[in-house]
């Protein structure tokens, strides 16, 4: 989520012509981000609406049944940076 002044300096960056890339780069943020919030698909201040992980509803389902201790979850939780292929 970008603040209003992250997105200020964003469209005032691309109005002086940088590229979606250097914008990302200058902001520290995905480039598809700053695409997002100079389209006007996201706006500042407001947190993108998210889906739930592939793996919430099992654990949802397991932690209501009261099937499972905190750790016997965990071996079912992906490690940062480890993707799920």
């Amino acid at each position: 989520m970008l603040s209003l002044e992250e997105d200020v300096q964003a469209h005032a960056l691309r109005q002086q012509g940088w590229s979606i890339s250097a914008i990302a780069r200058h902001l520290g943020i995905d480039r598809k981000t700053v695409r997002a919030y100079l389209s006007g698909e996201r706006k500042p201040g407001r947190p993108r609406r998210t889906q739930p992980t592939l793996i919430e509803p099992f654990l949802l389902g397991q932690l209501s049944q009261r099937q499972v201790e905190c750790l016997d979850v965990i071996p079912f939780v992906p490690r940062r940076g480890v993707s799920r292929t």
